[in-house]
């Protein structure tokens, strides 16, 4: 990929990431390491040029360079500076992204009743419900993921990986790559390292 090309994804993703506090549902994000990284400013970086899920893989695809674009505004938030080319970097993150579509959880006919008991933080009780759905059906989601994986490049051990997940109707604005990668991104990393083994959810 050509420097500019790069440069217009990074552009792309600050753009995205500034206007998308509320155009993405919530994300689920999970966080693992050992320790709590101690990397100095400064520090050097390379990003893997194939996809983590498949490292054998030819050229990376357009949309995962967004996503590639997008983790790297978030580790140059973290302080950390990205290698150039001939320069050799302690540290190896390793990207991966998925995305598939579905019909929507409960299929609904256009109206309907519901009559349940509610239990659980958000208090107890039964009560009734009725909704009319003017959609027509139930709408498609599309699933996306990502997944990242900082590794020390000195010994190929994994010091800290993460993985991020959210749900959107397909013809959302929400579903456009430039978007979604920017969110997924700032959710993963938000408040980095995170707690370890523990999964929350990002507004």
């Amino acid at each position: 990929m050509t420097r500019p090309v790069y440069a217009a994804l990074l552009t792309a993703a600050a753009l995205a990431l500034g206007g998308c506090a509320t155009a993405v549902p919530p994300v689920e994000v999970t966080r693992f390491h050992n320790a709590v990284p101690g990397w100095a400013p400064g520090t050097r970086y390379a990003i893997a040029t194939a996809p983590l899920d498949s490292p054998g893989a030819g050229l990376s695809s357009i949309e995962w360079n967004s996503y590639r674009a997008a983790v790297d505004q978030q580790l140059q938030r973290l302080g950390l500076v990205a290698a150039g080319s001939n320069e050799r970097a302690p540290l190896l993150v390793r990207i991966a992204f998925d995305r598939s579509e579905q019909l929507a959880e409960g299929r609904r006919s256009p109206v309907s009743v519901g009559v349940g008991g509610a239990t659980g933080s958000y208090g107890s009780g039964v009560g009734v419900g009725f909704g009319i759905n003017l959609g027509g059906g139930p709408k498609r989601m599309a699933d996306l993921q990502l997944s990242v994986r900082i590794d020390d490049a000195a010994t190929g051990q994994a010091v800290w990986e993460g993985r991020a997940l959210t749900s959107v109707p397909v013809k959302a604005p929400a579903n456009q790559t430039s978007l979604a990668a920017a969110k997924l991104a700032e959710a993963l990393f938000k408040d980095f390292p995170g707690e370890s083994g523990r999964t929350i959810s990002v507004p």
